[in-house]
């Protein structure tokens, strides 16, 4: 199984951009699609982009399209979540997972391994 870890998250003015990063190790990151996810404060988990093994196909929120570019390292078993011109609504824990089948995902429940989450705030 694979084991990941987010890290970048943090606080930024509206209008700034983050980079997270998710590093997985265990086992051959190749083997999975993987994606990000985020939930705020009494909201619901939600999707947020997801990238195939490859990197060659990747689907976005429609919520975050344009702002946001998910990337894939497969030499640095690292996943990837680039962040424009945030806004507030933006702020939630940003999950990274990932699954081990062969087409991107926007269902949760299709991720068989999760990270520990990473703080996102945009303060207005």
């Amino acid at each position: 199984q694979v084991q990941l870890v987010e890290s970048g998250g943090g606080l930024v003015q509206a209008g700034g951009s983050l980079r997270l990063s998710c590093a997985a190790s265990g086992d051959t990151f190749t083997r999975y699609v993987m994606g990000w996810f985020r939930q705020a404060p009494g909201k619901e988990r939600e999707f947020v982009a997801s990238i195939s093994r490859s990197g060659g196909s990747t689907s976005y929120a429609d919520s975050v399209k344009g702002r946001f570019t998910i990337s894939r390292d497969n030499a640095k078993n690292t996943v990837y979540l680039t962040m424009n011109s945030l806004k507030p609504e933006d702020t939630a824990v940003y999950y990274c997972a990932a699954r081990s089948g062969l087409l991107v995902a926007v269902e949760a429940e299709k991720y068989n391994y999760w990270g520990q989450g990473t703080q996102v705030t945009v303060s207005s």
